[in-house]
């Protein structure tokens, strides 16, 4: 297949491209720094000599944004709204004036557009999604992604949850804390984790390719999710680590304006279940943490 990845060099990205390379497949990347022969500049907001790219491209996948791991500053707030929904905007341009458009466009959403749940589980089709920063950031990214129907063109929303692998994201950080004697329960610890392993979120975007009857929004996530404490309990286990501090609200507070971050990354209840991809009976490698945990470390 020709596989193009808008925003390919990122940690999703990287993998996403070795996961199908290795397969055989021709992958180019739409980046603002080439410096590869596959690789092809974009600056996410107009037309250029990149929209060619797509022209019989089998394959859009669209992960473009800033990153949400900041200070929400009006300005930084701005950059992560204009950076999602003008890339969909160009994208889509691109495929409307293509003659033979991509078969399938892939988007990047995000688990986060549901409410903080402890209790309720949200499938796609019974998710809460509330009104906050963060999720009408997520509801009018969908919005923009779904208002053009293309009529060759597949639609899929990937509402991903925490993403686990070596090379990047979220893990590396929480093997670190975990070292260090921090790995205890943050905040009152309560607070769902919905994740996935690199593995399966490649192999999800595989199937969700492969099979033509799944289209709209997709939760790729395990169907597994855990509390915060249990979740740091089991790495702490795994890494052989006997105790991990815990982190009151307070403290994560304080450290995260070090750290120019924002603690709902920590402490938003993520509750998510991927009910159309085992509907559909996708095979995930690692239904559970203790799995991904062994196969990580």
């Amino acid at each position: 297949m020709k596989i193009i990845i808008a925003a390919g060099t990122g940690f999703l990205g990287k993998n996403l491209e070795k996961y199908f390379a290795e397969k055989g497949n021709q992958i180019y990347i739409l980046t603002r720094n080439p410096k590869r022969k596959n690789e092809i500049y974009w600056d996410a907001k107009t037309l250029g000599e990149w929209r060619n790219t797509l022209e019989n491209a089998d394959v859009l996948i669209n992960l473009t944004g800033k990153s949400v791991d900041c200070r929400y500053t009006e300005e930084n707030k701005q950059a992560i709204f204009s950076s999602r929904i003008n890339s969909t905007k160009i994208l889509q341009k691109a495929i409307d004036s293509c003659i033979n458009t991509p078969k399938v466009w892939l988007n990047a959403s995000s688990a986060t557009i549901y409410v903080h749940s402890e209790k309720h589980i949200n499938t796609e089709e019974n998710g809460i999604i509330g009104d906050d920063f963060s999720m009408n950031i997520c509801k009018s990214w969908e919005k923009e992604f779904f208002t053009v129907k293309n009529e060759n063109v597949r639609k899929v929303a990937l509402r991903t949850s925490i993403v686990l692998g070596k090379n990047g994201g979220a893990f590396p950080k929480l093997k670190m804390i975990t070292k260090l004697g921090l790995g205890g329960k943050q905040g009152r610890g309560n607070q769902n984790i919905s994740w996935i392993h690199i593995d399966d979120f490649c192999k999800a975007v595989e199937y969700i390719i492969d099979n033509q009857n799944i289209g709209g929004e997709i939760n790729v996530t395990s169907p597994n999710p855990l509390s915060n404490e249990e979740f740091m309990k089991k790495l702490r286990k795994q890494m052989k680590i006997p105790f991990g501090l815990n982190a009151p609200v307070w403290q994560l507070e304080i450290a995260s304006i070090f750290l120019k971050t924002e603690t709902e990354l920590l402490l938003k209840s993520r509750n998510v279940y991927p009910k159309k991809l085992i509907k559909n009976n996708f095979e995930f490698s690692y239904m559970h943490i203790e799995s991904a945990f062994q196969d990580l470390l």
